[in-house]
C-alpha cells in the first residue's frame, strides 16, 4: 500500500475501532490491513493504536497523528473535486457534528434519500451541544441552533424554529400555572448549560414587542437537550426549546404549553463551515440538502450562505 492509501486506512480504524470494517470498506484483506499498520507504526516509531480483542483505540501519539491525517485527507479531497466532473458527482468522508435531537427526528429519518442522491459520500455523523474545532478536529460542518459568534466561519441560515415554554401537568398542578412573566419568579426552570462554556440560559419571552429574560430558580441542571425534556416531564419545572422537539408531548398532554400570550422568540438555526476559497462540493451538496429539508419541515425559505 502507498503512503496515502495506509493513511486513509489508519483513518477508518480509527473512526471505526476495527481492523476488519475498515478493510471490508477499503476492500483489502484483513491481513493487509494489519501489516500496512505494522509498517506505518515501525516507520514512524511509535505506537498508533492500542488493541485489544474487544476494540481497536489510538494511542495519544495515535491520536494526534489521526488529526493531522484527517486534515492532510481532507485537503486532497478538497483539491481534486475542484475539478467539474468531480464537482458534478462530489465524493470522499464528509464529517458533519449535529445536536442529537436534529439527528434523530430530522436529517437522519431522511438520509436515506441524501445517500441515494450522492452515493460516493461517505458520511461520519458525530452528535453534542460543546462547540468543535472544525480544523483541528477536521470537521466539515457543523449545526447549530441560537446566535452565532464564530467570526471565523461561514454561516448559512436553515431554518427559524419556534419555541414553546411548558411544564408537566404534575408540575402545574403543584406549583400552579403562571399566568404573567412577572409570575415567573415563583417558578422553576430545569437550567441548561453548555458544556463548553458552563452558561446557565434564561427563559426569554417577548414582551410588549421586545425580547426579555427570566431566570426563575432551578435545583436540577443539565447539558443535553434530551434530559433536558425528561426532567420536565418527570415534573421538575419549566422548559424552553424548539416546539419540534416536545411536539408529540405536547399532543399527548405530557407536557403543557404555559404563557402563550407571550410567546417564545424563534430560535435561528445555521450550518456553519470554515472559510475556504471555493466550498468543497461534498459540503456544498449537503448543505444544499440539509436546506431543503428544513424548508419544507419548518415551511421556511433557505437562505444564501453569509459570513458570520
Amino acid at each position: 500500500m502507498d503512503r496515502l492509501q495506509t493513511i486513509s486506512l489508519f483513518t477508518r480504524i480509527v473512526e471505526t475501532g476495527s481492523f476488519s470494517r475498515a478493510a471490508e470498506m477499503l476492500d483489502i484483506p484483513r491481513p493487509t490491513a494489519t501489516n500496512a499498520i505494522k509498517e506505518l507504526e515501525a516507520r514512524l516509531g511509535v505506537r498508533l493504536l492500542e488493541r485489544t480483542t474487544r476494540q481497536v483505540r489510538p494511542t495519544h501519539d495515535g491520536m494526534a497523528y489521526y488529526e493531522r491525517c484527517v486534515h492532510v485527507l481532507s485537503e486532497l479531497d478538497d483539491a481534486e473535486s475542484s475539478l467539474r466532473h468531480v464537482a458534478a458527482n462530489p465524493r470522499g468522508t464528509l464529517r458533519v457534528d449535529m445536536h442529537g435531537t436534529h439527528a434523530t427526528k430530522i436529517v437522519l429519518p431522511s438520509i436515506a434519500g441524501f445517500h441515494q442522491r450522492y452515493p460516493n459520500i461517505d458520511l461520519v455523523i458525530s452528535s453534542g451541544d460543546r462547540l468543535v474545532d472544525l480544523v483541528r478536529e477536521g470537521v466539515d460542518c457543523v449545526i447549530r441552533a441560537g446566535a452565532l459568534r464564530d467570526s471565523a466561519l461561514v454561516a448559512r441560515r436553515l431554518a427559524v424554529m419556534p419555541q414553546v415554554l411548558c411544564a408537566s401537568p404534575d408540575y402545574l398542578t403543584r406549583v400552579g400555572t403562571p399566568s404573567h412573566p412577572d409570575d415567573l419568579a415563583n417558578h422553576q426552570m430545569v437550567k441548561f448549560f453548555s458544556s463548553s462554556g458552563g452558561i446557565d440560559y434564561p427563559l426569554t419571552l417577548v414582551v410588549d414587542g421586545v425580547s426579555k429574560d427570566f431566570s426563575p430558580g432551578g435545583w436540577i441542571s443539565v447539558n443535553d437537550a434530551e434530559n433536558y425534556v425528561l426532567c420536565a416531564l418527570r415534573g421538575c419545572g419549566l422548559i424552553q426549546l424548539p416546539r419540534f422537539h416536545v411536539e408529540d408531548d405536547l399532543a399527548a398532554g405530557r407536557l403543557v404549553e404555559v404563557m402563550a400570550p407571550w410567546p417564545s422568540p424563534d430560535m435561528p438555526l445555521s450550518a456553519l463551515y470554515p472559510y475556504r476559497r471555493q466550498l468543497s462540493p461534498r459540503v456544498r451538496v449537503f448543505v444544499d440538502w440539509l436546506s431543503q429539508l428544513y424548508a419544507q419541515r419548518f415551511k421556511t425559505h433557505p437562505e444564501t450562505a453569509a459570513s458570520t
